[in-house]
């Protein structure tokens, strides 16, 4: 299955207006953004923002029901120059990326005790990444953390979760005007671990964004990025790639908001699917508001399923709101291994199982290379072996 929409510069095609009138960004929540709980209902799944998840598996998250009782042992290593602060929720850096958009990001920031606020000062250039720690020992836990990358700064975080538990959280990038930042997200939660959070990015003027998101653990992981601009010229790549096992409900929602003249994104999820039951959502939604002329943007999603049993819902959305852009597409396919590519190894003398282990590691192999830490990059490298282990 496959599905693709490509619309050129300049172009206000009927093509083009009819994607719009299709997939609304405003209609697709229930509550506008707050960050009040009570402003948001409890879901039952018929919402649209609701409506592929498992809410009985989100152990009461949802709800109010999850209180926070549980440990997360935390901990930064940053290079010389980096501040870390603990910090009560009346800072105001708190927020200033992004407002929650869901109960459970709302929940998230009505219950943690304090937030953490990382920053690389001005000008400064990071020979060496910030790293962050989070390895759950059970129970439910909240948190909030804010990135805040100032003004001519270059640096990459990797934040990596490991181990058990529940946890819904709110993480927020700050990136100054002018400044470079990479951020590298890793979900290897135990099998039984469920992780909501939502990222929010705000990219200042002439400013750079990259992120990588890789999920393979976790129970249900249920992760929203979302990028805003505050200023012309600011350029937000977000890539992730995902492995879903059996049983496991992965989903990444992206909403990528240009509001802001003559800036770009650039946006590539790929996904391998395995054993029964596994049920991996990617939810992509573009906006480009009525200021935001010089607009470039592409969002792609790919999936490649390996047994039977899984599921993929890949929903692309784009909505254009002035015809003055440089160019706007959208695509999403799902499918198996392509058989005139293991019939062309094969051919080789490579045997079959091989055969389909390459074509996965092709599959991943772009996206893994670009996360440019190589320790990072190995690690992954392995997993993905693991994974191919048990199903190719």
């Amino acid at each position: 299955m496959a599905e693709a929409q490509n619309i050129p510069a300049g172009s206000t095609t009927a093509g083009a207006i009819a994607v719009a009138a299709e997939s609304t960004v405003a209609t697709r929540t229930s509550a506008p953004p707050s960050f009040d709980v009570a402003d948001f209902p409890v879901p039952h799944g018929r919402e649209e923002e609701w409506r592929f998840t498992p809410l009985a598996r989100l152990r009461g998250l949802h709800d109010g029901t999850a209180v926070a009782n549980g440990t997360m042992k935390a901990q930064i290593d940053a290079p010389e120059g980096v501040t870390i602060e603990s910090v009560e929720r009346d800072d105001a850096r708190i927020g200033k990326a992004g407002t929650p958009v869901d109960r459970v990001a709302a929940q998230a920031f009505s219950s943690f005790a304090k937030a953490t606020v990382v920053t690389v000062p001005k000008d400064a250039v990071l020979t060496e990444p910030v790293r962050v720690s989070l390895h759950g020992e059970g129970g439910t836990t909240f948190g909030h953390t804010v990135f805040d990358v100032q003004a001519f700064a270059e640096a990459v975080i990797v934040i990596d979760h490991t181990g058990d538990g529940v946890r819904a959280a709110n993480v927020d990038f700050l990136v100054g005007d002018g400044a470079k930042l990479t951020v590298v997200s890793v979900q290897d939660w135990d099998d039984t671990a469920v992780h909501c959070s939502q990222h929010n990015t705000l990219v200042g003027r002439d400013a750079t964004f990259k992120s990588i998101v890789v999920t393979f653990g976790g129970d249900v992981v249920r992760l929203h990025p979302r990028v805003t601009y505050a200023g012309p010229g600011g350029d937000a790549e977000l890539l992730g790639l995902y492995f879903t096992d059996a049983g496991q409900h992965q989903e990444h929602r992206l909403l990528v908001d240009h509001s802001a003249p003559h800036c770009k994104s650039h946006v590539v999820y790929k996904g391998a699917l395995q054993g029964q039951d596994a049920h991996a959502v990617w939810i992509g939604d573009v906006l480009i508001e009525k200021t935001a002329e010089g607009t470039d943007t592409y969002e792609m999603n790919r999936n490649l399923v390996l047994t039977d049993g899984a599921r993929v819902d890949s929903v692309p959305n784009l909505e254009i709101e002035t015809g003055e852009i440089v160019g706007a597409g959208h695509a999403s396919a799902t499918g198996r291994f392509d058989d005139e590519q293991l019939f062309y190894l094969q051919a080789r003398g490579i045997p079959a199982d091989e055969a389909r282990r390459l074509v996965v590691r092709g599959f991943f192999a772009e996206l893994v290379q670009q996360i440019g830490v190589p320790d990072i990059e190995e690690r992954l490298l392995a997993k993905i072996e693991v994974e191919l282990e048990a199903s190719v």
